[in-house]
């Protein structure tokens, strides 16, 4: 065999070997892989009573695929790992990124703009809210709101100067706006209504406050337990309680300030491994089968119009929206 068909020959041999062995031919997704969608979500969406489970069911029965959930604790640290894994993303779908994180995920470029196929029946507005360009798509929204505990002894406040009473002092319950979105709504809210003046009240609410919890699912069970009166969540967490035979006791207040809006959306991370499927997921996600289930699991006002609510949100205030 002459060198020139020797090298050859061993070159062709290295090829294979280094294919076989190792993978250095050109990398392709698994066809396993591809029946799968890696979500980076919530464990309040994820979880047993989460809305994740159900609509994941729904997803497979409908296109196959199977959703396999990650909980990372909170949006914020959903956003984090996303930033983290920016050139080898391991998910393909983050659920759960809100309005007050989207400025961030817009500038850190881990999302791929992607418009669904049917925007028809979703809330007019929410999506300009989340950014207007795409990288997120609204599947659910709530105003923030104080929840208090009218079988407590303690009144309830009517505003936010309300709060720095001393009758409230450790009688409040927030979370921690370095990992949970509403730490991160709270103080969005509360600029919102004080603007420059915001960190001077901040400074005035530290009596009141009880503890900063690290995620919401931390801070309300310390709530539901009778730790504290008063707890940042939802004008919707109302319905719960309605719907569980703790409406009369239970309460979203209405503030004198005015309340914002919290919506949460789903993006695609960009260059994950099932684009694919990832697109499918979203569409779905936002389709009246899907959203049907978000408010008695959610207990968030679903994006899709078309969905009825159940009777428990009649009892939810319809507070004052500030803009």
């Amino acid at each position: 065999m002459s060198k020139h068909h020797t090298l050859i020959f061993f070159s062709t041999l290295s090829l294979l070997v280094c294919s076989t062995l190792f993978g250095c031919k050109k990398s392709s997704v698994s066809s396993e892989r591809l029946s799968q969608l890696i979500v980076y979500t919530y464990n309040s969406f994820s979880g047993e009573w989460g809305s994740g489970p159900e609509i994941a069911r729904l997803f497979e029965v409908k296109s196959g695929i199977k959703v396999v959930y990650t909980d990372c604790g909170d949006s914020v640290q959903i956003l984090s790992k996303a930033i983290l894994e920016k050139n080898d993303p391991y998910a393909d779908v983050v659920v759960g990124l809100d309005n007050n994180l989207v400025q961030k995920a817009q500038s850190s470029g881990v999302l791929e703009k992607y418009k669904p196929s049917d925007i028809s029946s979703l809330e007019d507005g929410l999506e300009n809210q989340l950014g207007g360009n795409w990288i997120l798509t609204p599947y659910d929204y709530s105003p923030f709101a104080i929840i208090w505990n009218s079988s407590s002894g303690v009144p309830a406040p009517e505003s936010f100067e309300d709060l720095t009473k001393d009758i409230y002092r450790k009688k409040l319950i927030l979370m921690d706006a370095r990992t949970s979105t509403l730490g991160v709504g709270f103080e969005a809210w509360v600029n919102k209504v004080y603007g420059d003046k915001a960190d001077d009240y901040i400074k005035r609410l530290q009596p009141s406050i009880l503890t900063v919890a690290p995620s919401w699912s931390t801070g309300y069970g310390m709530f539901t337990r009778g730790e504290a009166p008063l707890v940042i969540s939802y004008t919707t967490s109302e319905a719960y309680h309605v719907e569980y035979g703790e409406g009369d006791f239970r309460k979203a207040l209405e503030f004198t300030d005015g309340h914002i809006l919290q919506i949460e959306g789903a993006g695609i991370i960009k260059n994950c491994k099932n684009p694919d499927a990832a697109k499918k997921f979203i569409d779905f996600l936002i389709s009246e089968e899907a959203q049907n289930v978000i408010p008695l699991t959610q207990w968030m006002y679903p994006a899709n119009k078309n969905v009825k609510l159940p009777e428990c949100y009649s009892k939810v205030i319809k507070p004052k929206i500030l803009r």
